[in-house]
Parts: structure tokens; sequence; C-alpha cells
């Protein structure tokens, strides 16, 4: 049984309880001992209360209060006898003690029943609701119990008209109630704050490990395409007959590759959460038809072996660019794409299409599948909301909202049940002044060293240090390899090197200590930092370290090239100086 029910049981058996405990007394008071201005007082005082609560919480209140009353009045007539006798007694011993009792009966019964109900509705164990916030209430309860007794002997000996006299000590008890419960109500909203800020943190926490349990999966399965494009097509690249089918196979690797790297790069970025950004012109035609080639194992062949057809429209005409990261707005598309195609479990019509309205290009991606209701169509941005159940972690869009809004778009979305949903995305064309200078030709091929080179070249990976033994060689280097920090020092104090090529992460000795140590021996050597990291790279690192560039992984053949140029440019102009 939930807890919800359980508090639904608890207060009709308290309302029934105090109805039959009202019931009873009714039935046995003696009618000739009531004192109508006693009544009349009771009844001005029950009026004067603030009525702001919902009727059931008045009921359960009220019910409280019958209850309570009936057992601490039936607990002083059991050991003191007839409770009216009381107020006239000369035994003030006596009467001082049945006050303490019916102030004790009270406080538990009251206090008690309270508890139990704000416990069930808070969610939270019974002593840890009385302890916190009923445990310091029996002041008020000896504090009642005081002036009722107060008041009954006064009247029993002076008459009704001397209560007026109790007054002020009732208006003081009543004050310092109302201040007790005040702050017992602030005391209870801090406490609910905290928890509230405690819980919230530690489901931000949850959904933290999430997205990164789910980035993860996506970068997992990311490589597996990169790697199964770049193993297949170097594999076919061997049975090649044209330079042509080479040459493609190639762009098409590079291509791969270069993705791939970006989407490490994306994992960096979110794991720093940085907010700069490198866009570049995008033609948004060409994007377009290689989302769609990218996904068609998606929405073809696996569609197709499980007897599911789903048809590919494009309707390309934008004809103009964008300024934006190709690498995130492509996951972007594939990312809906991939939705579309889960919406269309029986087939259909899979749309793709751009056109230029204005000053925006708008890119609309359809389906004729099951669609959506207006309830889930607002919710589908929302941080791990889902319609896959298990299949999904509902992250896929919020990111993909993330990255539009990020290259200044917007995102709408139009769905009907059983007739299928459309994502238009639009973003503004870029600007003639935004797009960067043409280059001309011969900037293109970047210059050799005329001078040759002799450069240490120092990392753990074999493949990694013959590669750069290869492109450096290429541009007329002499190159020697260390594969950790002790040989490199070793090949250091025994050779004279033009520059250093390091990684960061080497066994004994991490490249940036090797980095301080070729400092201390040659404080103005060209020394180059190229690390996987890339650009998590911190400035202090690289300052403490003294490098003169950080390179980061994958490093393209023009990059390395590049930096060769540099440190020849270098080293000209020391030789320059020295002479």
């Amino acid at each position: 049984m939930n807890r919800s029910r359980i508090l639904d049981l608890y207060i009709k058996l308290v309302i029934a309880v105090g109805a039959g405990v009202m019931i009873y007394c009714v039935y046995h008071v003696p009618l000739a001992q009531l004192d109508v201005k006693f009544i009349l007082l009771a009844i001005l005082a029950v009026s004067s209360l603030p009525y702001r609560q919902k009727r059931k919480t008045i009921a359960v209140n009220g019910a409280i209060m019958a209850i309570s009353t009936f057992l601490s009045a039936a607990a002083v007539s059991a050991v003191f006898g007839p409770i009216t006798d009381l107020p006239r007694s000369e035994n003030l011993p006596g009467f001082l003690a049945a006050i303490c009792v019916m102030a004790l009966v009270q406080y538990i019964t009251n206090s008690g029943l309270v508890a139990i109900y704000t416990a069930l509705i808070r969610n939270q164990s019974v002593s840890h609701t009385w302890s916190k916030y009923y445990l310091w209430s029996s002041i008020t309860y000896l504090a009642g119990a005081s002036a009722a007794g107060l008041t009954s002997r006064v009247v029993a000996h002076f008459g009704f008209s001397y209560v007026l006299l109790t007054t002020p000590i009732i208006v003081i008890i009543y004050l310092t109630y109302r201040t007790y419960l005040k702050n017992i109500e602030a005391s209870a909203t801090q406490a609910e704050q905290a928890e509230r800020d405690r819980m919230r943190e530690h489901y931000a926490q949850i959904e933290k490990l999430s997205a990164l349990g789910e980035l993860a999966s996506g970068v997992a399965h990311n490589f597996n395409n990169t790697l199964t494009g770049i193993l297949a097509r170097a594999q076919l690249l061997l049975s090649a007959q044209t330079p042509e089918e080479i040459r493609r196979g190639l762009n098409i690797i590079i291509q791969t590759a270069e993705d791939g790297a970006k989407t490490v790069k994306r994992i960096q970025d979110f794991a720093r959460q940085r907010r700069d950004q490198d866009f570049e012109p995008i033609d948004v035609d060409q994007l377009m038809i290689e989302v769609g080639e990218i996904t068609r194992p998606r929405w073809k062949d696996r569609a197709e072996a499980a007897n599911v057809h789903i048809t590919l429209n494009r309707r390309i005409g934008a004809n103009t660019t964008i300024m934006g990261d190709a690498g995130e707005l492509r996951e972007v598309l594939v990312n809906m794409v991939f939705n579309a195609v889960d919406a269309m479990p029986e087939g259909g019509r899979l749309t793709l299409s751009t056109e230029q309205v204005g000053g925006e290009v708008i890119i609309s991606i359809s389906d004729t599948g099951i669609g959506m209701n207006d309830e889930v169509r607002s919710r589908i941005f929302d941080p791990f909301f889902t319609t896959k159940g298990q299949a999904g972690m509902g992250l896929g869009l919020s990111v993909s909202y993330g990255i539009v809004m990020r290259h200044g778009g917007t995102v709408e979305v139009e769905s009907d049940v059983g007739r299928g949903t459309t994502f238009r995305i639009r973003f503004p064309a870029a600007t003639r002044a935004a797009l960067p200078a043409q280059e001309t030709a011969a900037a293109a091929l970047p210059l050799r060293a005329p001078d040759c080179l002799k450069i240490l070249v120092v990392d753990d990976e074999d493949y990694v240090r013959e590669l750069l033994m290869d492109i450096l060689r290429l541009d007329g280097c002499e190159v020697s390899l260390a594969s950790d920090g002790h040989d490199a020092l070793t090949l250091f104090d025994g050779q004279v090197f033009d520059a250093v090529l390091t990684d960061v992460g080497l066994p004994g000795m991490s490249g940036w200590e090797l980095a301080r140590y070729i400092r201390e021996r040659d404080a103005s050597i060209p020394l180059a930092v190229i690390t996987g990291w890339g650009d998590a790279v911190s400035p202090e690192e690289q300052t403490a370290a003294q490098a003169d560039w950080v390179i980061p992984k994958p490093f393209s053949v023009e990059r390395i090239t590049n930096l060769v140029q540099e440190i020849s440019q270098r080293k000209a102009a020391r030789d320059v100086m020295t002479v």
C-alpha cells in the first residue's frame, strides 16, 4: 500500500474517531451543568480562528482537538475524580497536579496525531517529524492548561465576571503561541527548502552521470562508425584500379577521420562547458546530401532487412551558406533523421529539404509516421524525456536543441497524430562580410623548409612516432626518435637538435616534465607539445613548460609541415642574430 493511500485512510479514521467522541460527549453531557456564558465564549473563540485551510484540513484539526481534549478529561477524571469538582477543591497541590496531567495527555495525544499526519504528507518518518517540529511545543500545552485551570478556579470562586481579569494572561499566552507557531512554520519552511536543494543537487548529479553515460555510449557508436568507414575504405583502396578511385577513397577517409576528431572535441567541450565558437561557412545543400547518405544504412538497409520500406525525398534548393560547425550540425540532423525513422515502424516517406526565405535558411526534416500529441510535442526538448522507454535516454533532442541555439538558430515542430512530424530549423544566412577571403592557389601549398632541420620526436606510440618521422622526412628533416622522456634526454644531451616535438602522456616522465628539463638545458630551442588532450591543455600548463606550440591530435600533414616552416624561420632568425 502506497503512502498516499495510507494518508487517506488515516484522515478518515481520525475524523471518524473525532466525530464519535463528539457524539459521545453530546449524549452524556449533563445539561443542567452547562454554563451558557461559557458556551458563548467558546463559540466566540472558535469563530475568531483563521480558516484559511481546506475543509479536510479543518476537519482533521477539529477531530484531533476533540480526541485530545476527551482523553485529557478522561485521564484527569480517572486520577483525580470528577473534573467539575476540581476548580472548587481546596487541595491546591492536587489541582496543580491535575493541570500537569491534563497538559501532558493533551501534549502527547495532540502532537502524536499531528506528527503522524505531517509525516505522511511530507514522506518522512514519524519520529523524525515529531522530534523536529513538535518536541518543544509542550510549553504551549502547559500554558494552555494553566490558563484553563486558573480561569475555571476564578469562575468557581468569584463568578464569570472575574474571567475578564484573566484576559491579559490569555492574550499573552495567545500571542506567545502565535509566535511559536510562526517560528515552527519558518523552521519547517527552511528545512523543506534545504531538503529541496539537497534533492535538486542529488538529481542534478544523477542527470550528469546519465548524460556522461549517454555520451560514452554515443562516442562508442560514433567511433565504431568512424573506424568502420576507415577500415572498409582502406580495404577497398587495396583493390582500386584508377587514380580517381584512390583519390576518392582517400578523401572519404580524411573526412571520416576529421569527423571523429570533431566528436572528441565536442566531448571535451562538454566536459569543461566551453562557450567559444569556431564557425566556418557551410554549404547547406551539401550538408543535407551528406546527412542523407550517412543515414542510408538506417532508413534503407536496416529498414528493408526488417521488411519496412522508407522512401527518401530530397528537396534541396537553398543554394546558400550558413556559419557554423559542420560536425555539430551533421550530428543534429542525423539525430532527427533517426527519430523520424523510429516514428515510421510500418514504413513511410522521409523528406529532407532546404530553402532560403529572406535572410534565413530553413532546413526541414519531415516524416509520415505516428506523430505526436500536444503534450508530448511540448516536452520533446526536455532533458531525459523519451517516448522510447528503455531504448532511449531522452537526451538526443535536448543536446540538438542546445547546438541549434549556439548557432543562433531556432527549432519549430509541427506534428499530427497519425499523420507525421516536421522539424523545421531556421538559421541566419551567412553574410558576405562573414565569409573568409578566398585564398590563392599558391597559398594553399605549404612551403618546404629551405634548410635541413634536425628534430627530436618523443612519443610512446610507435605508429605516431613513425607517422611524424615520415612527414618530417618529406620536408627534408633529419629525425631522431625516443619512446619516453629518459631516452629523449639522453639523445638531447648527446646531440644538437633544432627542435623537439613531444607527447604529453609519456611513461615515467610526462611531456610537461620533459619540456621543463629541456628548457633548463636550452632556453631558446623551439619546442612543440603534441597531445590527444588538445584544447583541454590549459594556458598555465603551456606557460609553465614554456612550450611554443600545442598541437592537438589528430593532426594533419599540413599542420606539421607548417610547423616545420615556422621552426625553420625561427632558426634562420636566430642564425642572423648570431652572425
